[in-house]
């Protein structure tokens, strides 16, 4: 299934404006010219643009406003396709009680393995990766990621 861009591109603008319009509610840091909504907004000013050059390209193509491929009617690759949203999904509903890093590399595994990795090479990827996300936003960034299982020990 293919949406026109026209389409996408309203639903990632109406997306960066959703999300400019939480940033209102972000605390402001005293003393400071920039805040924790500075990176949010940076984000959905160019998540904006791509949106309107989208909509603009659709507008001008003047094709249909969705097609079905081929794929969606073969399970595996509409699994595959479904991967992602579950992931972030599932992401969510377990990254507290289990915590970041289990949780990051269970779920960085399983789409390794279901994408077709090997084993051997999808278990250090995995791990490896999990670990540098999390010194990346937990260490560096200061983001306060959910410890879980794993709180007594770090």
């Amino acid at each position: 299934m293919r949406l026109s861009d026209t389409i996408l591109g309203i639903l990632l603008l109406a997306l960066a404006g959703w999300v400019w319009w939480l940033t209102t509610f972000f605390p402001a840091f005293p003393g400071q010219d920039y805040g924790p909504n500075l990176f949010p907004r940076i984000l959905a000013a160019g998540i904006g643009i791509c949106a309107v050059l989208l909509v603009l390209r659709g507008l001008r193509s003047g094709g249909g406003m969705m097609a079905v491929d081929g794929w969606v009617r073969n399970p595996r690759q509409l699994l595959s396709f479904l991967a992602i949203p579950a992931g972030a999904v599932f992401y969510l509903l377990v990254s507290e009680p289990l915590g970041f890093i289990p949780t990051a590399f269970l779920l960085l595994l399983v789409l390794f393995l279901w994408f077709g990795t090997r084993l051997v090479v999808a278990l250090p990827v995995a791990a490896g990766m999990t670990l540098l996300v999390n010194w990346f936003f937990g260490g560096l960034m200061r983001v306060p990621l959910p410890r879980g299982l794993l709180d007594p020990f770090l």
